[in-house]
């Protein structure tokens, strides 16, 4: 049945976006406002309470790492926005910001500081910081996150807007005495199932304290019939495109640098109709602390601020408050959030006219990431396939992202630990010698680890000259290698020869892992005929019986009992680091945990057990290796027969390791050369 278009209008009037905005633009009384408070507290939460519980609402989850127990917050991983901003392996940081946030929801002296991130370039300062403007932004929009403010019913002579709004968008419990606040917080409290109470602390600005003081003077000094009368609440939705709750200060060339950016500055088209300049009526509250009252400030590159900035942001932080021009002290509430990088940083240390800044400031270390899977991440969300139309062949980002991480770790004080080997430590991996205790210790003699080297931004930039550089559908390890290293040669922040040439040579390092990981990903395919590994594990476990019972074997070919063939099982032992003086141990546990399986009715898979197969694989690669004959990709002389059996390889290589057909032809190519070299590994 088709519908009218007066049903349709309906339907879109009804719909769940045009409710939500009719939301947004609630208005009423203050004793409407005064009663959704009392049944919902977190209405008039301040601006740290609000941001922590917007953090918190996200959810977490708890893990160990190196026995220390660490929480991964949600909000950081920016689910809002399918991930788009989110920041990887920077838990530790991530959780002294919350905490810090928590202790200053709670009123304990942190809500006194200046919030100051400090890291190299590229470690995820502004992106921290987009992310809690962006996050309050939509949090506000919410029923848990929702705030009000409220305005005067007094046309603007300048704009006729008939309703003239606070202009610091400030609470509407401050409207309230200060002497009577107490008892309606009280109330409030009473009420609350928060962890913290809520406080709403300082005067009226300037011109709503101008308003309510005259509105007073006409109704004989009737607040109520004020509030009643002439006043009006609204929701107030924050937007930084609206410069509502949300500011951000850009330092710019000293000489032209004005505190009025900051607090405000006078409306002369005002003073003409109000006579005088020191009217609050005629002052512009548009400064950033102003817009951001509620929210958060942001403070791009901080410590380049000139100094008179700098003691503003002293008694925003300590004293809640500002001096806008010609007017008294003016409370506000806000997050003060600052970020800079490592020279500026040194630069505030030396300097002794600074103490006060710093005894003021919680400063909080975002360094650039030193876990290698937490690196590839950053990469894989912008190189992601339907976002780049190019195929990046197997370990092309890792090989990137090895060489940025081996550029940020300090050399081990363990002579006989190299810094790949750090590297894959720190990435979870065991090595012979090394327990997690080690590894703390590792991170500890290293603390300052993160804080140089190669910018993610860096490795970004190369990964997409690889893309459009090389007129094939492929971007493999060596294209982006190849960009990495002759970028050095013109990189702005790296002028030291010293630092290229050693940079260069880490790249020789990453070369040689990659020449390692190529070797084994071919010796993989090579050996993953599945039903012949299945066939050598069971002549494997058959020997094995056989050996550990004291029995002799059938041989399948002549028929014969004979001894267990001790060649085989040392052959496939040796894989894996089984001395001989261990071999009767290991069989014996082989047996064992086939035994127990068989006790609960399970079957014994090789699959099960990683070392085993792993061990299977390379003796199966090692008997089949000279069938195959790599080598003769180098020579460009392949038999048909054989040319087959390089085929399956490549096919496996596309259908297990994603490789496309261009990729793992290059592979093929590059581990032929290798083993024409006769330099094949087998561990």
């Amino acid at each position: 049945m088709a519908r009218s278009v007066d049903d349709i209008l309906s339907g879109v009037n009804s719909s769940s976006e045009v409710k939500t905005f009719k939301d947004m633009q609630w208005r009423g009384t203050f004793k409407d406002y005064l009663n959704m408070v009392m049944e919902d507290p977190r209405i008039a939460r301040n601006s740290y309470q609000r941001v922590y519980d917007m953090i918190v609402e996200d959810g977490s989850e708890e893990f160990t790492r190196l026995k220390e127990r660490m929480t991964r917050y949600h909000f950081f991983s920016d689910p809002h926005n399918d991930g788009e901003d989110a920041i990887y392996g920077l838990e530790a940081p991530l959780m002294k910001l919350v905490n810090h946030l928590k202790s200053a929801a709670h009123g304990y002296g942190q809500e006194k500081r200046v919030l100051l991130l400090h890291g190299p370039v590229g470690s995820s300062k502004s992106t921290i910081a987009r992310l809690l403007k962006r996050g309050l932004e939509r949090y506000s929009r919410t029923d848990k996150g929702r705030l009000f403010t409220y305005g005067w019913k007094f046309e603007d002579p300048v704009t006729k807007e008939p309703i003239t709004w606070s202009p610091m968008n400030e609470e509407p419990l401050k409207l309230i005495p200060v002497e009577a606040r107490d008892m309606v917080l009280e109330e409030i409290n009473r009420r609350s199932k928060l962890s913290y109470q809520i406080k709403v602390e300082g005067e009226l600005n300037p011109f709503c304290r101008r308003m309510m003081n005259d509105l007073l003077e006409r109704t004989g000094g009737d607040w109520k019939k004020v509030v009643d009368e002439y006043l009006v609440v609204k929701r107030m939705n924050i937007s930084e495109q609206n410069r509502c709750g949300v500011g951000t200060f850009q330092p710019k060339d000293e000489k032209n640098q004005d505190s009025t950016e900051l607090t405000g500055d006078m409306n002369y088209r005002k003073i003409a109709y109000y006579g005088v300049d020191s009217d609050p009526r005629a002052f512009n509250f548009d400064g950033e602390f102003c817009v951001a009252n509620r929210g958060i400030v942001e403070f791009v590159e901080v410590l380049k601020l000139d100094v008179a900035f700098l003691y503003d942001l002293l008694g925003a932080s300590q004293e809640h408050s500002i001096k806008p021009k010609k007017f008294s002290q003016t409370d506000i509430d806000e997050v003060i959030l600052g970020h800079t990088n490592e020279p500026e940083y040194k630069k505030l240390q030396s300097n002794e006219l600074m103490e006060a800044f710093r005894d003021r400031t919680v400063k909080i270390d975002i360094p650039y990431i030193t876990t290698l899977s937490q690196e590839v991440k950053i990469y894989e969300k912008s190189f992601k396939p339907g976002r780049v139309k190019k195929h990046f062949a197997p370990h092309t980002i890792e090989v990137a992202s090895m060489w940025a991480i081996l550029t940020r770790l300090s050399e081990p004080k363990n002579q006989s630990l190299g810094l790949m080997q750090k590297l894959k430590l720190y990435n979870g991996k065991s090595l012979p010698g090394y327990t997690e205790d080690n590894v703390r210790e590792l991170r500890k003699e290293a603390g300052h680890e993160g804080m140089g080297g190669i910018s993610p931004r860096y490795i970004q930039d190369k990964l997409s000259n690889a893309i459009v550089n090389y007129d094939i559908d492929t971007v493999n390890p060596f294209m982006v290698m190849n960009e990495l290293e002759e970028g050095l040669d013109h990189h702005s922040l790296i002028s030291n020869e010293e630092v290229k040439r050693y940079y260069k040579e880490l790249l020789s390092t990453v070369k040689q892992e990659y020449e390692d990981i190529a070797k084994n990903e071919v010796q993989r395919a090579i050996a993953a005929d599945e039903e012949a590994i299945a066939r050598l594990c069971s002549n494997y476990i058959d020997n094995v019986k056989a050996y550990t019972q004291r029995e002799r074997i059938r041989n399948p070919y002549t028929g014969k009992e004979e001894e267990p063939d001790e060649r085989l099982m040392r052959s496939i032992e040796d894989k894996i680091d089984v001395i001989e003086q261990r071999k009767d141990d290991f069989r014996r546990e082989i047996m064992n945990y086939i035994g127990a399986l068989a006790l609960e009715g399970k079957q014994f898979d090789y699959k099960t057990n990683e070392r085993l197969h792993r061990a299977l694989e390379l003796k199966l690669f090692e008997d089949q290796k000279d069938s195959i004959k790599l080598t003769s990709y180098v020579s460009n002389v392949v038999d048909k027969e054989n040319q087959a059996k390089i085929d399956v390889v490549k096919q496996r290589l596309i259908n297990n390791y994603g490789y496309n057909e261009t990729s793992a032809a290059d592979l093929l190519a590059f581990v032929a050369s290798i083993f024409a070299r006769g330099d094949v590994k087998e561990d």
